[in-house]
C-alpha cells in the first residue's frame, strides 16, 4: 500500500515539487539562521579562545568580557603570583584604539598586549611570519581578518606604518586569529609598548592571565585566587561562556534570529498544509476507492506517513545540502571564517521537518477519514 501512495503522489509532479519547494525552503531557512547564530554569538568568546595557553583569567571584579573590562593596579599581578598553585602569571592588555595608516585614514583598533617576555597572549597560529618579529622595534601583529579589512586589493600589511597615540608602529607579521564579534582590526603587540600606545589612566593592566600547576585544577585555582586576592577569576570556558551570554543578554541578536527561524516554520507549515491538502483533495475519490474495497483508517495513515515520509527525507536533506552550500561559498569571505555547522542544528531542522509534516499531514488526513466509501459511486 506504500508504494501505491507514493505512486500517487510523484504522480502529480506540481503537487509533489512543491512539497519538496516548502520543506527544502524551510530547512534552509532554519538551518541556515541557527548556523549563523550560533557562529555569532560564539565569537563572544574569540578573546579566550585566541589565547589557549591560559588557564584562568583574572580581572577586577566588575569585568564581564574581554572587550568589557576594568584596568587593576600592576601590584594584582605579584597578589595572583603568590597564590599556591599558580604555575605562572603574566599581564595582558586589551584597549580600544584610533590609528592613522599612512594613506591617513582614520581606524579603530583594538590594542592587545601581551607578556614581553613569553609572549603569552597571541593567537597559537601565525598566518604570515613568526611572534618573534615583535622583538624588533615598533613591531605589531595583526590579525588576518584585520588586515583584509584595513588593506583592499590584496595589499600585503607587512611594513606598512601606523600612527597610534603619536608613535609609530611597524606591521611585521599576520595572526591566524578568531575574529571578534564586531570583527574590529586587532593589533598585537608587547606589553610594555601597548602602554605607549593606548592613552589611559593610572591603572592599565586588564588582565592577568595565569597556568595551572600540575595537580591543580583550573576550578580549584579560581576559588585560591579570588579568596586570596579578592580578585574575579574565571576558568577559560567560564570567561568564553561569559562573552557569549553578554552577547544574548545585550543585543537583539537572538530575537531577531529567533523571529527568522519562527518564520521559517510558518512558511513551511503554510506551503506544505496548503500543497498537501490540495493533493489529498485531488486524490479523495481514489481514497475513497481503497476503502471501499476494504482498506482500513489505519492502512490509511500508513499511506499518507509515506508520503509525508517521502517528502520529509528529500526535502530535508536537499535544504541541509542547501546550507553546507552556502557556508562553503562563503568561506573565504573573512565575515565567515571559521563557521562551521553545528551537529546540533540539523537535529532542531530534523524535529521541525517532523513538526511541520504531523501537523499538515494531519489535518489534509482529516477529509480521508471522513469520507465514506459509498461516495466514490455517487
Amino acid at each position: 500500500m506504500q508504494w501505491i501512495a507514493i505512486r500517487m503522489l510523484t504522480g502529480d509532479k506540481q503537487k509533489f515539487y512543491g512539497l519538496l519547494f516548502g520543506i527544502a525552503f524551510s530547512t534552509l531557512l532554519i538551518t541556515q539562521q541557527l548556523t549563523i547564530f550560533v557562529n555569532l554569538i560564539e565569537r563572544g568568546g574569540s578573546g579566550v579562545f585566541n589565547v589557549p595557553t591560559a588557564d584562568v583569567w583574572v580581572m577586577d571584579e566588575v569585568s564581564r568580557t574581554t572587550d568589557v573590562n576594568y584596568p587593576m593596579p600592576s601590584t594584582s599581578l605579584d597578589a595572583v603570583r603568590g597564590v599556591p598553585g599558580v604555575e605562572w602569571a603574566v599581564p595582558h592588555l586589551r584597549a580600544g584604539a584610533s590609528v592613522r595608516t599612512r594613506d591617513g585614514d582614520l581606524e579603530g583598533v583594538s590594542v592587545i598586549g601581551v607578556d614581553d617576555a613569553t609572549l603569552i597572549g597571541l593567537p597559537a597560529n601565525m598566518a604570515q611570519n613568526s611572534a618573534d618579529v615583535l622583538s624588533m622595534p615598533d613591531s605589531v601583529i595583526i590579525d588576518d581578518v584585520g588586515a583584509l579589512r584595513m588593506f583592499e586589493n590584496g595589499q600585503s600589511p607587512i611594513g606598512e606604518r601606523l600612527e597610534l597615540n603619536d608613535q609609530r608602529a611597524v606591521i611585521r607579521g599576520v595572526a591566524d586569529a578568531i575574529p571578534s564579534f564586531t570583527s574590529q582590526v586587532t593589533l598585537y603587540t608587547k606589553y610594555s609598548r601597548a602602554l605607549n600606545y593606548v592613552p589611559g589612566t593610572r591603572n592599565r593592566m586588564s588582565f592577568v592571565l595565569v597556568g595551572a600547576a600540575d595537580g591543580v585544577t583550573p576550578e580549584q585555582l579560581t576559588t585560591r585566587i579570588e579568596e586570596q586576592t579578592g580578585l574575579r577569576a574565571r576558568t577559560r570556558d567560564e570567561f568564553a561562556q561569559d562573552g557569549v551570554d553578554f552577547i544574548i543578554e545585550n543585543t537583539g541578536i537572538p530575537l531577531n534570529f529567533g523571529i527568522t527561524v519562527a518564520l521559517g516554520f510558518i512558511v513551511g507549515v503554510a506551503i506544505v498544509g496548503l500543497t498537501f491538502s490540495l493533493f489529498i483533495r485531488d486524490n479523495i475519490k481514489q481514497f475513497g476507492a481503497l476503502k471501499a474495497i476494504g482498506v482500513t483508517n489505519a492502512k490509511i495513515r500508513k499511506m499518507v506517513a509515506a508520503q509525508a515520509g517521502l517528502v520529509g527525507l528529500i526535502g530535508y536533506g536537499l535544504g541541509v545540502l542547501g546550507t553546507v552550500a552556502f557556508i562553503q561559498g562563503f568561506s573565504s569571505n573573512p565575515t565567515f571564517k571559521g563557521f562551521y555547522i553545528p551537529w546540533q542544528v540539523p537535529l532542531i531542522s530534523l524535529a521541525a521537518v517532523v513538526v511541520i509534516l504531523a501537523l499538515t499531514g494531519w489535518l489534509a488526513l482529516r477529509n480521508v477519514l471522513k469520507t465514506e466509501p459509498a461516495a466514490v459511486f455517487r
